[in-house]
């Protein structure tokens, strides 16, 4: 790992650089330190002789000491083969860019189409007759009335209307939802699950868990479909947004194709058996309209498409109305209040709740999370929750949470931003259009 991904970006200049999101370039630096302290023990308790060869052993491989104990995807060894750069997220080793910028990889994205390995994410199977009735216990979607092999991204919640996690739930066709949901959330969502599935076995019900092993790959951009059609015999034309197939994908059977992706672009996740992700890739990759892309690019598509990362932009704290979110309460479920959290998230529907997440535009220093939000008296207001410059836009975009009062869009404010405060404005998201696929 370089240490120019660490490298500021200097207000009002535009780079083709390495830049890279706050959380990755936190976790470099707790790797950084962890190398630091190694070396350290080494030299108090290592003679001479040795304890140059483990200081050069640690110093030609800077990632190795923590590398070792991170969970590894079935790309692991391709995305070195392909020069990623590899860092530690959420407990896994995935790359945050590879030989191009992750402007470039951005821009590839916006134009062309990105491969993204994504198979850190928890996929599971709830399949039994009880299987619907069991998701609607633990979160906010309407999953009985979604038609075969339809999906919706719904919310975990707990009883105090706080955010658990984001996921997507699709009622397959083949007898058993298929539910996606974040690495970072591992533990404590498989925890969840499991626990409700063994409440309701003891109750009688007919439900069961299994965690998919799969790998997960998002292609996505403009010209996705029309890479993947050269490799599968099913239309993609008949797959709109949120609908997903089980097809063989470039010769590799057992593959559930899913139109959807977090970037804003159209695109397709391809979850597929583990020991052809390789095979996979690489006849993707064989199209020159496809390049592989990071986490880098990753974080900052998803926030010109206004999506959220949890952790940063919800959590266990934020309730669905506060983040903006409504619209994943199934209109169903807000009447019959039998979700986690309703009593709470319900009545926030009919009144004003006191924060809510807002998108912020300005110029000058990009903003990054956990910059002050003002009022224009000079009033702390609010925090950015995330922010970057927009490849797209080349301007600084964020989201935040202010005031209720404050949210309107044009909504003058000020951010601090290295001791320095500047105008913003709130602004209407996704900051770029999306380009979801529908059929019409």
């Amino acid at each position: 790992m370089s240490c120019s991904l660490e490298r500021p970006v200097q207000a009002g200049v535009w780079t083709t650089s390495p830049s890279v999101p706050g959380r990755v370039v936190a976790s470099v630096c707790r790797l950084h330190q962890l190398r630091v302290t190694m070396q350290r023990a080494v030299s108090m308790v290592v003679p001479l002789s040795f304890r140059l060869q483990a200081q050069s052993l640690v110093q030609s491989r800077p990632l190795s000491c923590v590398q070792d104990v991170l969970r590894r995807t079935p790309l692991y060894d391709f995305h070195l083969a392909h020069g990623g750069k590899m860092v530690a997220f959420a407990g896994w080793s995935l790359p945050v860019q590879y030989q191009d910028s992750h402007v470039v990889s951005h821009l590839h994205t916006r134009r062309h189409c990105s491969l993204f390995d994504v198979s850190h994410m928890l996929q599971t199977k709830i399949f039994g007759r009880d299987r619907v009735q069991l998701m609607e216990s633990i979160v906010v979607g309407d999953i009985a009335e979604l038609r075969p092999n339809q999906g919706i991204l719904s919310l975990f919640t707990n009883e105090a209307g706080g955010i658990l996690d984001d996921l997507i739930v699709t009622n397959t066709s083949e007898g058993h939802l298929y539910v996606v949901s974040n690495a970072g959330c591992w533990d404590k969502d498989l925890a969840l699950m499991q626990d409700k599935v063994k409440e309701f076995q003891n109750k009688g019900s007919d439900v069961g868990l299994e965690v998919v092993d799969n790998a997960l790959l998002a292609l996505q951009g403009p010209t996705a479909v029309q890479v993947l059609q050269a490799g599968v015999t099913d239309d993609l034309r008949k797959l709109p947004f949120m609908t997903s197939a089980v097809m063989d994908v470039f010769g590799v059977s057992g593959c559930r194709v899913t139109r959807c992706g977090y970037t804003g672009e159209d695109g397709v996740e391809i979850s597929v058996p583990a020991v052809g992700a390789v095979h996979l890739a690489t006849a993707l990759m064989k199209n020159p309209e496809v390049k592989l892309a990071g986490l880098a690019a990753r974080d900052s598509l998803r926030l010109e498409a206004g999506l959220c990362l949890y952790g940063n932009d919800i959590d266990e704290h934020t309730t669905p109305v506060e983040g903006s979110l409504s619209w994943t309460l199934g209109k169903r479920r807000r009447t019959a209040m039998d979700f986690p959290g309703a009593k709470v998230i319900v009545p926030q529907l009919k009144g004003e709740v006191q924060r809510r997440r807002v998108g912020l535009i300005c110029e000058g220093a990009p903003m990054r999370a956990h910059s002050p939000i003002l009022s224009t008296e000079g009033t702390v207001i609010g925090t950015v929750t995330s922010g970057c410059p927009s490849p797209s836009l080349k301007k600084n975009v964020a989201m935040g949470y202010v005031p209720f009062k404050y949210s309107r869009p044009g909504t003058q404010l000020l951010v601090e931003v290295r001791r320095k405060q500047q105008k913003t404005v709130v602004s209407k998201m996704p900051f770029v259009p999306t380009n979801y696929y529908t059929v019409k």
